[in-house]
């Protein structure tokens, strides 16, 4: 059913969520991630506590109330006592508020004269102490788009939550190597008027953090959640999407839940929703509220001086979408094709990575060969993930596959079909070239075009098919 986002009452807001470089946000240590062998591990039962409203959030209550016990590990190499909740937090890491200062001038907005550091009840056990450290750094900050002006009421900073791993009937297990890691929220008001407006909303603020240094690139560093309404529905929260390319799914998935709901007369509630793989959404818990926040008593409140601001902003970095033409000779790319992939979150980190690979190929495949799968195909290109892409570029790079074999192989992913790269090997000039003389001689008489379907039948995602015509016809032309 096509929907009219207008008629709907449509609203729509984002989160977008980058993690920072450096040292964690209230300890000196680094923020690797790395998941190296477990040396730490402990438990806890975590209990919610009243905000400043005096009243207990509900989605603190909600996941008291499952009674679960929470398992922490981790690697002393890369956490400390304060992960352990055993030692009161250092002072806030200026290098990261830095950082965050600098992303909320380039989102246009208003730095806070005096940035108090808060505490968020999060009890799902992501995070040992019960609670979240927060920081609003600036307020109505906006971006441009096509479709207008989207409004940026609040950006702030404040720790990344523990990795979740193993989960059970009465626990969960959680990974502390992540926890503390800065990271930025950068949030927009309902300005959004459409699932692929809320996608180009994503994808500009993406571009914004990616301009500044001391952010973090990878999979994983960066996510976004989206908040979805319409008229007589409920206010609901998605997160974990895969990447950019899923929100205008998820997004009329949950807009067609909520009419069905209404149809049917259900109730709905204000609530937060997984999104799934197959662009569906489901239950996590209800949606928080302002009750979950009280001050942090153990880090001052940070004054931020006016000249030091000054200065900032006479040192801001250009934004990566006004460098397109510095990327283009940077990456010898056609300059159309360097717009995109500047906004591509992974086009630099496989760049880095597959070093036996040209740009040119790697942003091929990123951008153009979708776009293919999706007009030549039809098939839903969208489905490919980061790691999708990273698991063909290491089969090329490493020489397993043919060039040529990549369109097939993510068309098989996209129809989750097991891989075999065995058959897409790679097939050598000289055994192209003789087979190419043994067909004409066993088949004499034929024409370019049937060769070449003969050939293809043989080679597809071995070879490419212009070199298969190229020697084809010279050695038609030698027969004469």
């Amino acid at each position: 059913m096509e929907l009219n986002y207008q008629t709907l009452g449509f609203k729509c807001g984002l989160e977008v969520h980058q993690q920072l470089e450096g040292k964690k946000l209230f300890c000196n240590c680094p923020t690797l991630n790395s998941g190296k062998e477990v040396d730490v591990r402990f438990e806890r039962r975590l209990r919610a506590v009243a905000g400043e409203t005096g009243e207990i959030d509900v989605a603190a209550l909600h996941e008291m109330q499952k009674g679960k016990k929470f398992i922490y590990e981790a690697n002393s190499e890369d956490t400390c006592l304060v992960e352990y909740d055993e030692e009161p937090p250092y002072p806030i890491n200026k290098d990261a508020l830095e950082t965050a200062l600098k992303v909320a001038l380039l989102l246009n907005a208003k730095i806070i004269d005096e940035i108090q550091i808060m505490r968020k009840t999060v009890i799902d056990g992501s995070n040992v102490s019960g609670f979240q450290r927060t920081a609003l750094v600036a307020v109505d900050g906006f971006i441009e788009t096509s479709k207008g002006k989207v409004g940026i009421p609040t950006i702030c900073l404040e720790e990344e939550a523990a990795q979740k791993g193993e989960e059970g009937n009465d626990y969960v297990k959680y990974r502390l190597d992540r926890l503390g890691i800065p990271l930025i929220e950068a949030a927009t008001s309902a300005d959004i008027r459409d699932n692929e407006h809320a996608k180009e909303a994503a994808a500009h603020i993406g571009m914004v953090l990616r301009s500044v240094e001391g952010v973090k690139r990878g999979l994983g560093t960066i996510r976004q959640d989206v908040n979805v309404s319409i008229e007589k529905g409920a206010r609901t929260e998605i997160k974990g999407f895969q990447d950019l390319r899923s929100i205008p799914k998820v997004i009329d998935y949950e807009i067609h839940r909520q009419l069905e709901s209404i149809k049917s007369g259900k109730k709905l509630s204000r609530e937060v929703r997984k999104a799934e793989a197959d662009f569906t959404t489901s239950f996590l818990r209800p949606l928080p509220g302002a009750a979950r926040l009280y001050p942090e008593t153990d880090v001052l409140p940070i004054k931020i001086d006016k000249k030091y601001l000054e200065g900032l902003k006479k040192s801001l970095p250009k934004l990566l979408s006004h460098k397109a033409e510095e990327f283009g000779e940077k990456y010898n790319l056609p300059e159309n094709l360097a717009k995109e992939a500047i906004s591509n979150d992974n086009f630099e980190i496989f760049v880095k990575k597959f070093r036996k690979l040209e740009p040119l190929t790697i942003a091929n495949i990123l951008i153009n060969i979708p776009k293919e799968i999706k007009t030549r195909f039809k098939e839903d290109s969208s489905k490919l993930t980061a790691n999708d892409f990273e698991e063909i570029l290491g089969y090329l790079n490493d020489g397993k596959i043919a060039k040529e074999a990549v369109i097939d192989l993510l068309l098989k992913k996209i129809k989750n079909e097991k891989i075999d790269i065995s058959g897409f090997k790679s097939v050598s000039g000289s055994e192209l070239e003789a087979e190419i003389k043994k067909l004409i001689a066993e088949k004499p008489g034929l024409n370019a075009g049937g060769y070449m379907g003969l050939l293809m039948g043989k080679y597809r995602g071995k070879v490419d098919g212009k070199k298969i015509m190229e020697l084809l016809n010279q050695h038609i032309k030698s027969q004469f």
